[in-house]
């Protein structure tokens, strides 16, 4: 295997990291204060001008839909390609959507391509594409564990031409938007069915469907992420078309499948960079503080943790780009124990590096004078999203398990 990068990514990242250089991170703090100002005029779920601003420059720019492997729509470019374009929109906060690389729309849109009518492309694929409108996925619910997808009771009730959905769902990212005008719903049509993984659908909601109805928007340790946000989402005798669900129905588990596994490893590349960017900002730290007569960065346990920050991240980017040729080469049925592995081992370096760094910080470390804080507590949810680490270690070893004895051991 060879991670080494192609003429066309190599041009492309050195556009990528000029344009990083040159408005997103001098924008950074211009979003955060949009985003204020509208919470202190009562609104903070309205769209910053700044961020509208920045994908049109983007877009202009060529440096758009960069995700898509496989397909006419995006850059042509495979998941090992992708990676260390999503790894340096990973260290801030506001660049993946810059670039309309951000989640849950990059999980989205490929669902879309994959499993979509020409008449969901047109409608709904598009405007995502060009950044018009943004979507969220409604899986998870309150109710129940959802860590076992065959557990959700949302129900999805065929009447006439239209499914009739009843369902409380949360962690629905997205839906306090106001640009979301589009859900992904999953929900069973056959709950008696004996395959438990073929009771499940996958169905599009448009957000203005009477029924659909914003509960609240959910909070990350006090963290509301306005604009986009998560939101808990009830669902009163929605109706939609029976035209609006995607594959049939019963398809809903194996396009969650699909789905995930691209979603799962764009988190995994862009926590890399996030992990990259808060190391830099604690070598920076240990330089610039004295403490007892000599600077932090001279203090033993900071080297050590300095050394171990490296190591950690180079582990974890090497087993993403594993995983990466493997989707690539073998696809993602055949790559799903890398796939677990670095879900697993992503988040986990990415909340010890930053934990790191806001120790070298001190008190400043946990206040947002620094973007430490909201890093780790995206970092730490990532520990659940898109599946919780123990449901991905279980995998592992049930795969691991399954090797030695099909060897004879």
């Amino acid at each position: 295997m060879d991670f080494g990068h192609s003429p066309k990514v190599e041009a492309l990242l050195t556009r990528l990291k000029a344009f990083m250089a040159q408005h997103v991170y001098p924008n950074e703090a211009l979003f955060d204060a949009e985003v204020a100002e509208n919470r202190r005029k009562g609104n903070p779920w309205v769209p910053t001008r700044i961020m509208e601003s920045l994908k049109e420059t983007a877009q202009a720019e060529g440096l758009w839909n960069l995700f898509l492997p496989d397909s006419e729509y995006g850059a042509g470019l495979g998941n090992l390609e992708y990676a260390p374009l999503a790894e340096v929109m990973g260290r801030s906060p506001i660049a993946p959507e810059v670039f309309n690389c951000s989640a849950p729309d990059t999980g989205n849109m490929e669902v879309l391509v994959r499993y979509g009518s020409e008449e969901h492309k047109r409608q709904w694929l598009l405007p995502l594409l060009e950044g018009r409108i943004r979507s969220g996925f409604a899986m998870t619910e309150p109710a129940v564990a959802s860590s076992d997808a065959t557990n959700i009771e949302a129900r999805i009730v065929r009447e006439g031409e239209h499914y009739v959905i009843n369902a409380r769902k949360w962690w629905t990212s997205g839906a306090p938007d106001p640009r979301c005008k589009i859900l992904i719903f999953m929900g069973k049509t056959d709950p008696d069915g004996a395959d438990r993984h073929r009771q499940q659908s996958m169905i599009l909601v448009p957000m203005d469907t009477p029924g659909v109805r914003v509960v609240r928007a959910l909070t990350v340790f006090g963290y509301d992420h306005a604009p986009h946000g998560h939101g808990e989402v009830d669902f009163d005798n929605v109706r939609v078309p029976v035209s609006n669900v995607l594959l049939g129905e019963g398809r809903g588990f194996e396009i969650a499948q699909g789905r995930l596994g691209p979603g799962r490893i764009h988190h995994c590349m862009r926590l890399i960079g996030l992990a990259e960017r808060a190391l830099e900002l604690m070598c920076r730290r240990a330089m610039l503080r004295v403490a007892f007569h000599r600077p932090v960065a001279d203090q033993g346990v900071t080297r050590e943790r300095i050394a171990n920050a490296r190591l950690l991240i180079d582990q974890a980017r090497l087993l993403t780009l594993n995983a990466a040729w493997m989707m690539d080469t073998a696809g993602n049925k055949v790559a799903k124990k890398e796939i677990a592995m670095i879900k697993v081992a992503a988040p986990a370096m990415a909340c010890q590096v930053i934990d790191w760094a806001m120790q070298v910080h001190g008190g400043a470390g946990v206040s947002d004078d620094f973007p430490l804080a909201h890093a780790y507590a995206h970092a730490r949810t990532l520990r659940f999203a898109d599946g919780p680490d123990e449901v991905h270690r279980h995998q592992i070893a049930k795969l691991e398990l399954a090797r030695v004895a099909a060897a004879g051991g």
